[in-house]
């Protein structure tokens, strides 16, 4: 088999794969193909132990390569346009360069994240046209889409539920089968492509939504004095409150799968209302931190205009190197758009690749009572382990500290959401 895209997604699964079959693994990014033959993988998703259990992988930036393999898996992110309208450039660049080695029947599978209906309408068309053969007479598709949660180490691949789907009953089978080979949790079958693409687009909405709702009532809570952990806390002692916390909300899934399924259904005449203000609320949240935190500064009687600002964690996520539409990075964006000196320290994310992303330098250490403003946006662990006495070491004697996510105790911060 060939799995195209080896990020978060299609790596786990041509390591999983790659145990039990012969896997082409293929990237166009030469940098990264060469990492992952000296078995170095900077998501961190893969150690090399389990590079060296998996004996039957190629790794390749060659499309040719993928000639040899019956099933096609295509792995590739689909983001979106600075207007939120969905990018479809890289699934259709992926599926434009499957349908050059394709022959008859060869099963394609896609992975990624699409609004419902999305296969049937983009990616099947172009590989007819392209190949010249026919879908369920020379060439078969299906639809698993993706579960990976970057970072959790509890819930892994072969630990999530896999959704299978095909546009055929004997490809389903077919598929359905490959993927029991290494899913432990068991495999669903879905009844057409187009509810499983409905299903995994929920499945992050439906995240987004409840995040949205916690980011609400922290605004109002902040204008009751309150403090919404503490009332999420007495909340959270009733069995069938959710768990949910306010919080920063970027990644390449959360802040970005909604729109999908908006496009489609706008395109259909509906206006998704719901779905919409859950993202401008979590879009603002930003603006809701800086205008708390010069309130803050403002009580403590500073009104120094440009300030020394320390953003610790720039990834989107606790614990993950990944800083792919991180909102703690666009925070500090912000502030030195303001005209303040802004540091980000992260020690997770790799120094080059966000040099080479953000054209920014993360620092490699925080500079003792330097800070006017200390900002702890992303809740790694390795931050509690430190802490919050040491953090507060490298602001100034009157220093605000704004604890995001609220990892400590209430009264070691100035302020949180």
């Amino acid at each position: 088999m060939s799995i195209t895209g080896l990020g978060y997604v299609g790596l786990p699964l041509a390591i999983e794969f790659g145990s039990k079959f012969n896997v082409i693994a293929f990237d166009k990014n030469l940098e990264r193909i060469s990492q992952l033959k000296n078995k170095i993988d900077k998501t961190e998703q893969i150690n090399k132990k389990s590079f060296h259990t998996s004996k039957k992988i190629k790794f390749t930036n060659d499309i040719q390569d993928l000639k040899k393999a019956n099933i096609h898996i295509i792995c590739v992110p689909t983001p979106v346009t600075k207007k939120n309208k969905p990018d479809f450039k890289l699934i259709k660049s992926a599926t434009n360069s499957i349908s050059k080695i394709i022959k008859r029947k060869d099963i394609i599978i896609f992975e990624s994240t699409f609004y419902p209906g999305m296969t049937e309408e983009i990616c099947i068309p172009i590989l007819e046209k392209k190949s010249k053969l026919k879908l369920n007479k020379d060439f078969f598709c299906g639809y698993s889409p993706e579960r990976i949660n970057p970072s959790d180490q509890e819930h892994t691949l072969t630990d999530i539920v896999k959704v299978v789907s095909a546009t055929d009953k004997n490809s389903l089978k077919k598929i359905k089968n490959i993927y029991e080979k290494i899913i432990k949790a068991g495999v669903y079958t879905a009844p057409s492509i187009k509810s499983a693409e409905a299903a995994k687009v929920i499945e992050n909405i439906q995240r987004d939504i409840n995040i949205a709702f916690m980011n609400e009532l922290s605004k109002i809570f902040k204008l009751m004095n309150l403090d919404t952990k503490e009332v999420l806390q007495i909340a959270g002692t009733k069995w069938n409150f959710l768990n949910f916390s306010p919080g920063l909300v970027g990644g390449h899934c959360i802040g970005v799968d909604p729109y999908y399924l908006t496009y489609k259904s706008s395109q259909l005449g509906y206006d998704a209302k719901f779905i919409l203000s859950g993202r401008e609320i979590n879009n603002s949240v930003i603006k809701n931190i800086q205008f708390d935190i010069k309130k803050i500064f403002i009580s403590k009687g500073i009104y120094k205009r440009k300030k020394n600002v320390l953003i610790l964690g720039a990834s989107f996520k606790e614990n993950c190197p990944d800083f792919r539409n991180s909102k703690a990075v666009e925070l500090g964006k912000k502030y030195l758009k303001q005209g303040n000196k802004v540091d980000f320290y992260d020690p997770l994310i790799d120094r080059e690749d966000f040099f080479r992303e953000e054209n920014i330098k993360l620092i490699k250490k925080p500079k003792n009572s330097y800070y006017d403003l200390i900002l702890l946006t992303v809740p790694h662990k390795i931050f509690s382990k430190i802490g919050v006495k040491k953090l507060k070491t490298f602001g100034k004697r009157n220093h605000i500290f704004y604890d995001v996510k609220s990892i400590f105790n209430k009264e070691d911060s100035d302020g949180r959401l």
